[in-house]
């Protein structure tokens, strides 16, 4: 597993100090809902990492292990004073998550992008955080996803979104535990008569085609009424 070379208070004071551009590495809501703005987005991966939804979190469930995880990465700007903070809230204070600093691999085969590695800011949830919930048979998660929605949206339309974007960006990525997961919710929201579009909305998916957020603590302010299931690693 490639070595965490940072904890939360350097990578930050570091980025804070030195005033240059930085990358910001995104698995999961970050790939389609960023919340702040950004000078270039890439996709790509990072090594030995793993995708799971076992981290729980009244706003928001993934481990450590060996691996590949992709998703995407965001140049942030110097002058940017915002995407910081508002990280550093929606993701530690709220989420539970750790920051450390990973080698970013750009998807080799995209157009005019040298391929070089990156440093970038990496959010990561570990066993010691109070919102850890640990690993859970498949079925089990599925139905706690399909069953969970607070004033973030839905359980459903976080995997949904998240699925949707690997499908579009990273066709090429395999990604099981999340494709597995989609299909036992779909499964389950058929057996039981649950119209999916309902929880996801068209007016929400529509937002996923816009490249650039706009900054905002509107994510990081509304609070589920119960624990959701997101993706850590």
């Amino acid at each position: 597993m490639d070595k965490l070379r940072n904890e939360t208070s350097s990578s930050e004071s570091k980025t804070e100090s030195n005033k240059e551009p930085f990358w910001v590495f995104g698995y999961g809501s970050l790939c389609w809902n960023p919340g702040f703005e950004y000078q270039q987005s890439l996709t790509g991966y990072v090594k030995g990492f793993s995708r799971r939804f076992w981290q729980g979190n009244t706003t928001h469930r993934g481990t450590e292990d060996k691996g590949i995880t992709w998703g995407k990465a965001f140049l942030v700007a110097a002058e940017n004073s915002v995407a910081l903070p508002y990280l550093t809230k929606r993701e530690c204070k709220l989420g539970g998550y750790k920051t450390c600093v990973v080698n970013f691999h750009p998807t080799p085969f995209l157009p005019a992008t040298r391929a070089d590695k990156k440093d970038a800011l990496l959010y990561i949830a570990l066993p010691e955080n109070k919102h850890w919930l640990g690993s859970a048979p498949l079925p089990d998660i599925a139905k706690q996803i399909l069953e969970c929605r607070g004033p973030s949206g839905s359980n459903v339309e976080y995997l949904l979104r998240l699925a949707d974007f690997m499908r579009e960006e990273i066709p090429e990525a395999l990604d099981d535990h999340l494709f597995s997961l989609e299909r036992l919710v779909r499964k389950f929201a058929a057996d039981f008569k649950i119209c999916l579009r309902s929880l996801v909305g068209e007016q929400e998916r529509e937002e996923r085609e816009v490249k650039v957020a706009v900054p905002s603590n509107q994510f990081a302010s509304r609070i589920p009424e119960k624990k959701l299931r997101c993706v850590n690693m």
